[in-house]
């Protein structure tokens, strides 16, 4: 119920102005001119903005840098071999900047406080659209994307000609998860037989005055189908690597690589069930959806820093000599048996 703020007693020598005028906030919807800065709700919410924060300074010193080396690369004939993978490396960085900035969509205070004054207020019907459009991308398409790219670009690590445009691979990969996301969160199907947390992607707040977004049980399904078959491509380019590559310190930086996507995924799939359990509200579904953002960063932000801020300073220190992912050495496309040898011998 709407509630109104009781009226100053004291003797006055006029009339108490009507409600209208003392009511200076009657709702979201008013016209101003200097609106006050919104502030997130909770606690999560402040280390949800400040991770995102982070990893979209990552992603900006990760564009710089390919750039930069695009530009040095015109100029230095010697760099344009280590250039070749400059396209799949913007997309990567492009799909992780989409998702962390997909990431805020849902978040509570976005709907509590008119964050964007020049847009009409988010009414009810529009934000359970708003939360549905964000499970897509971000389950559906932005993150298979940016796993995709970073299987693309350690599997073009170990090729000695140039990669093709990784795009079609990418959407033939993110296609058929975009469609399914979309079916069971747009559609609903069986939501007459079936529990609520397997088709429901918003939930009324206590207070009635906004939508709150949470996971179906159904796009958890579908991403870990997907999160289980890209595991096991990765398992496989992360082996084929690692058997071809000598270099000790770039054998380091692979293990480290695998270890962040095979351990975080999981842990992200295993966060997203547990979210089905409890109310938006709740404290414990708070640290559970932080939990699930830190892993997806922690690969993301891993990734950035192992296939592209560390190749290109590679590539730029040693003056296009040599570099820990491009051009392939020689050396590994031997034999494994002469591999193995000169692995027990060189670092």
């Amino acid at each position: 119920m709407r509630k109104l703020n009781p009226v100053n007693t004291a003797p006055s020598p006029s009339p108490s102005p009507s409600p209208s005028l003392t009511n200076s906030h009657p709702n979201p919807t008013g016209p101003s001119f200097f609106p006050p800065i919104p502030i997130a709700d909770s606690a999560f919410d402040v280390a949800t903005l400040s991770l995102i924060s982070s990893l979209l300074l990552l992603s900006l010193l990760s564009l710089s840098s390919i750039f930069y080396l695009r530009l040095k690369s015109r100029t230095s004939h010697h760099l344009q071999n280590f250039n070749s993978l400059w396209f799949a490396r913007l997309l990567f960085v492009l799909f992780v900047s989409l998702w962390s900035l997909a990431e805020i969509l849902r978040l509570p205070f976005l709907y509590r406080h008119n964050v964007f004054p020049f847009l009409p207020y988010l009414t009810l019907p529009l934000q359970s659209v708003i939360c549905k459009i964000h499970i897509v991308f971000s389950l559906g398409f932005l993150q298979p994307g940016f796993l995709t790219t970073l299987l693309f670009l350690l599997n073009a690590s170990i090729k000695k000609r140039s990669p093709l445009c990784p795009i079609g691979i990418i959407l033939l990969a993110c296609f058929p998860v975009a469609i399914l996301q979309m079916f069971f969160v747009f559609f609903e199907p069986f939501d007459d037989k079936l529990p609520n947390v397997f088709y429901t992607s918003s939930v009324l707040s206590t207070d009635g005055e906004v939508l709150l977004c949470r996971y179906p049980l159904f796009s958890t399904v579908v991403f870990a189908g997907f999160g289980i078959g890209y595991s096991f491509a990765f398992l496989f380019s992360y082996w084929r690597v690692v058997s071809l590559v000598i270099n000790k310190g770039t054998r380091a930086r692979i293990h480290v690589l695998a270890f962040s996507v095979l351990i975080c995924l999981p842990i992200q799939v295993l966060f997203l069930a547990l979210s089905s359990f409890w109310l938006p509200e709740s404290p414990v579904y708070g640290g559970v959806m932080l939990g699930m953002f830190f892993s997806v960063l922690s690969c993301a932000a891993v990734g950035e820093g192992i296939l592209v801020i560390r190749p290109i300073a590679d590539a730029l220190a040693a003056g296009g000599d040599c570099s820990a992912w491009k051009p392939v050495s020689v050396r590994w496309s031997r034999p494994a048996e002469e591999g193995r040898r000169e692995t027990g011998g060189g670092g």
